[in-house]
């Protein structure tokens, strides 16, 4: 019987684990062999560079990660190289079953993340993290992006929010919106059609990233006429949004509309007590490293609290 299992291995995950370390909880973390077709260590095992981390001016994402895992043995987290299939929340204590063995714990915490929808176009794979990106505020503000035409794909108001924030790097930013509108709220609208800086394409589809090392330009479609065009662009970002990785939980906790786990405001307690959430998977506005580990502090202490009673 363990006190606490801890399913994910990104900034939530190993914060929540080395908080549960040093409270003595001795937790046990299940840190996922590819999953979600990621590596161990979450989306930043997929960044570059991160210049936005407390304590780093620069710091690859997978050093990062490796850093913060080291720290989670060190503080006494055992960790297993292996994906949850699926978990069983509906009597004490739980269960978790990984292959054919099953795991029984008092408390749960679930930081399994959130994985960017990605549009899979030729050339995409070969330059991703080479000039594609799925995070403006992650990766717009490095010296590779800036002076450039950047591209973003997506219309509603995280493509928006995207598109405004590079502006403050790029020369100019391409809006590929697929319809004949955008989707994001009217104040947002305003704000991205005021912006000199902004060019919104309508009924466009992109059909192939370019370049060799590095992107180059974005074959695209119009959508209504089927020309296709070359656009120069040195970046692209996705902005047409998240997949949280919440699929083995089989509806047993309650959900929001697009799949994020609800928490009860002010803490990380989801609707089953005694199981906690916490980063991407419970987090669809801010989705930074930081604010992830924020919430695996948050987890663990609320999972302490909870064995307590």
């Amino acid at each position: 019987m363990e006190n606490i299992i801890i399913i994910g291995s990104g900034p939530a995950g190993h914060t929540a684990a080395i908080y549960a370390a040093r409270a003595n909880l001795k937790p046990l973390l299940f840190e996922g062999l590819l999953a979600a077709g990621v590596a161990a260590g979450g989306q930043l095992t997929t960044t570059t560079e991160v210049e936005n981390f407390p304590g780093y001016v620069s710091i690859s994402g997978p050093e990062l990660m490796g850093k913060m895992r080291q720290q989670s043995q060190h503080c006494g987290t055992r960790i297993v190289t292996e994906t949850v299939d699926k978990v069983d929340l509906s009597g004490k204590p739980f269960k978790v079953f990984v292959g054919n063995q099953t795991y029984e714990t008092k408390a749960l915490i679930i930081a399994t993340g959130a994985t960017a929808k990605r549009m899979n176009l030729p050339g995409e794979e070969r330059l991703w993290q080479k000039g594609i990106s799925a995070c403006a505020v992650c990766d717009g503000a490095l010296p590779f992006f800036r002076n450039k035409v950047l591209a973003v794909i997506g219309g509603g108001d995280s493509a928006v929010e995207e598109a405004t924030f590079l502006t403050k790097f790029g020369s100019k930013v391409l809006m590929l919106v697929r319809r004949d509108a955008l989707r994001a709220s009217k104040v947002m609208q305003e704000r991205v059609k005021n912006n000199g800086k902004i060019r919104i394409i309508f009924n466009t589809l992109p059909i192939e990233v370019l370049g060799d090392k590095f992107i180059t330009g974005l074959r695209i479609k119009n959508a209504v006429t089927n020309a296709e065009s070359v656009l120069d662009v040195g970046g692209l970002f996705y902005a047409i949004g998240h997949m949280p990785s919440t699929a083995f939980l089989k509806s047993q906790l309650e959900l929001d509309e697009a799949g994020y786990i609800k928490t009860k405001p002010g803490c990380t307690q989801t609707s089953v007590p005694g199981v906690f959430a916490a980063g991407d998977v419970q987090d669809k506005i801010y989705r930074q490293a930081v604010t992830s580990a924020g919430t695996g502090c948050m987890a663990a202490l609320d999972a302490e609290r909870y064995l307590s009673h």
